[in-house]
């Protein structure tokens, strides 16, 4: 098999890259527009695999993304603007990119024939969850300009399965940490901060709850769901660790050695949900299980940034 994945020199696109280049004999096309959170650095070490390919352009381009997608089996769309802060600041590359661009990437795909889509998309489209957890049939109450962006970019995906027959799946996870993820999320932001000595910023009273999903046990669901996910559907991915945010800091504070000193509690952001919870029944059916827990993940992923300095360090540095 050949596949387009758009996003691929980002975070859980790289990941992803890699998670296929080690596991089946498919080749694979990055189509990425190197923005600041993707550059080829992360992509450094596929370089010399003959069975990748990097293509440079924007979803939002269809003359060059048409050309990109020419000739391949399968498109894994992982390229979004994806920051929930900058999409206060700013809303309107979120709205251009999530939603302009899934359209392009799935009108693209509808006259190429493309014989399978997988939109990758976020727990955060339900909205914030204070008890159980979310199917894939709930509705959708995003409340931030990203999440509503997002929630628009499934339904655009799915209303091509609808109307016109694309063999697209739509996949939700949780928040996803692990290598390669730019330092302006929470672990990475934390795990550097940490390890510079500075201080790492908490929002309000920490309690808010998130499920983290270490990435590689996310690109294994996404991957199953490519090839065993029923067209037309959804598939929640998460790892049913729901963590307070103080819980979180506290277990990377063990791991750096730091301590209470080391936390700068700050105002907390404008329409922060309180909880994110996913119900993953759908694909647990399918056969999807997670390989490691939040405590083997985590240090895993500190153990990674503490070796891999020349990759985060011109990105904190600016350079």
């Amino acid at each position: 098999m050949k596949q387009l994945v758009t996003g691929g020199a980002g975070f859980i696109g790289s990941n992803y890259v890699r998670y296929v280049l080690a596991h089946t004999d498919d080749e694979v096309v990055v189509y990425d527009a190197l923005t600041y959170a993707g550059n080829l650095s992360t992509l450094k070490d596929v370089d010399d695999d003959p069975r990748y390919r990097f293509v440079k352009g924007d979803i939002c381009d269809p003359g060059t993304l048409e050309e990109a997608m020419a000739g391949v089996d399968a498109v894994v769309h992982f390229a979004a603007e994806s920051h929930v802060d900058r999409s206060i600041v700013g809303s309107d590359d979120f709205v251009n990119t999530n939603c302009f661009g899934t359209n392009v990437v799935m009108d693209t795909a509808r006259r190429l024939e493309i014989d399978r889509v997988v939109h990758i998309g976020t727990d955060e489209v339900y909205g914030s969850v204070d008890e159980g957890s979310s199917t894939e049939a709930d509705p959708l109450e995003p409340r931030s300009p990203y999440s509503a962006s997002k929630a628009g970019s499934d339904l655009i995906a799915l209303s091509y399965h609808h109307t016109h027959g694309l063999p697209v799946t739509v996949t939700r996870c949780t928040n996803n940490f692990g290598p390669y993820q730019y330092p302006e999320k929470a672990i990475p932001l934390f795990t550097t901060n940490l390890l510079d000595g500075k201080k790492i910023p908490l929002y309000g009273d920490g309690l808010n709850e998130r499920d983290w999903l270490y990435v590689d046990d996310h690109c294994a669901g996404v991957h199953l769901v490519l090839h065993a996910g029923a067209a037309g559907e959804i598939y929640n991915i998460g790892a049913g660790n729901e963590t307070p945010n103080r819980a979180l800091v506290d277990k990377l504070l063990a791991l750096l050695g730091k301590d209470e000193g080391s936390v700068d509690y700050v105002e907390d952001r404008l329409g922060h949900d309180r909880r994110y919870s996913v119900d993953i029944a759908k694909i647990t059916a399918l056969g999807w299980r997670k390989e490691r827990t939040l405590e083997e993940a985590l240090e895993a992923t500190v153990a990674w940034y503490r070796a891999n300095e020349w990759w985060w360090r011109p990105l904190t540095s600016g350079t």
